[in-house]
């Protein structure tokens, strides 16, 4: 379950019916919803304290002894801790300014490409942080029709116009290095880390976090050396390493004084770049550890490559499906949680798989 939450943006598409007219002749309800899901970030200081709180008792999250107690109480303790991060990269988090931007213009680019299913409208539904899921579909349930009809996409890291947003935005930073080292610089692909006790169940974000940094480097040509790590690891437990933090300074022993951290598993700006990468690691632990050169790649947030990236995903899920995939549907092997059991009965039945419905306007 965790790893869904860390993966590239997900979309639920209700298909609705056709928008239909005032008397003067303008639509006013789009006859597409895209809902755009993500953690969310607090956009002040003040939204701080209960979004730590809904991380850490959400146990879809992380799973703690007496979780109702303890949870609350490192929510609390962190407060002022991640208060302070905040306001050094201007007061608040900006994914919901990217979402809604991003969500613009897709839906702009949807318009032209399929006018059969147009006009489309974006919904951001955020977990953590308003704007709230729940809210999000009662607005969807308001300003649209009903029977509504629901579709999912829920992966595409290998998606080729992905890999060539982050490969473009390599390419901005590999500029700034002198063209006689250009070719040495090591790329560092930074991704946020897992619990290994998720990877030995089974989960795939680690394989899928690979594949787009294998398309990403096929897209360069693959001159420059380049590794993958992790970062934003919580708790005592285990989690997938190497750990940025730790292979900037093992390289640098190494002799490399040149890198390029590339945030491969976000599509835009949030503390753990713009704090955790920019800050700590590039300002704090590069300088530290004697690296020469460091640059960090944007995210992708309104690349036209991206948008472009968005709009070539939902056209082809809204052309040809499926409603669901299969492979959402499937559990991790040694998957025992009730939880995620449910939660994929739920989103079966939501988009029609348990009626063998498979297409999207069916």
């Amino acid at each position: 379950m965790m790893s869904k939450i860390h993966r590239f943006n997900s979309m639920i598409l209700p298909r609705l019916p056709p928008a239909f007219s005032t008397a003067s002749g303008t639509a006013v309800k789009p006859k597409t919803a895209i809902v755009m899901l993500n953690m969310g970030g607090p956009e002040t200081t003040d939204q701080v304290g209960d979004y730590l709180h809904r991380i850490m008792t959400d146990r879809d999250m992380i799973q703690l002894p007496v979780q109702s107690k303890l949870g609350p109480w490192i929510a609390s303790r962190r407060t002022e801790e991640v208060k302070k991060k905040y306001s050094e990269i201007g007061g608040g988090s900006p994914i919901l300014k990217w979402t809604n931007s991003q969500g613009s213009l897709l839906t702009q680019a949807l318009d032209q490409m399929l006018p059969e299913s147009a006009p489309h409208k974006h919904y951001v539904a955020f977990r953590y942080v308003p704007p709230f899921t729940e809210d999000a579909f009662r607005e969807v349930e308001r300003t649209t029709p009903a029977n509504v009809k629901f579709s999912l996409i829920e992966r595409w890291a290998s998606h080729k116009l992905l890999a060539k947003v982050f490969s473009e935005r390599i390419k901005e930073k590999l500029d700034k290095f002198d063209e006689k080292i250009r070719d040495d610089v090591l790329i560092l692909f930074t991704a946020h880390s897992l619990p290994l006790k998720a990877v030995s169940r089974g989960d795939t974000y680690p394989h899928e976090v690979a594949s787009t940094v294998s398309r990403t480097m096929e897209e360069l040509g693959g001159r420059n050396p380049h590794r993958l790590v992790w970062q934003s690891k919580v708790g005592p437990l285990p989690w997938l390493q190497p750990y940025t933090d730790d292979a900037i300074k093992l390289y640098a022993k190494q002799g490399v004084k040149h890198l390029i951290l590339v945030p491969v598993a976000f599509v835009n700006e949030h503390i753990e770049t713009l704090h955790e990468l920019d800050i700590e690691y590039c300002d704090e632990v590069a300088k530290e550890a004697g690296i020469l050169q460091i640059e960090r790649a944007e995210a992708p947030n309104v690349h036209p490559t991206f948008i472009a990236a968005l709009a070539d995903v939902v056209a082809g899920h809204i052309s040809n499906g499926p409603r669901i995939s299969k492979q959402f549907l499937t559990r991790c092997p040694h998957c025992v949680s009730q939880r995620c059991l449910a939660s994929k009965e739920f989103f079966k039945r939501l988009c029609g798989a348990d009626q063998n419905v498979d297409k999207i306007g069916s």
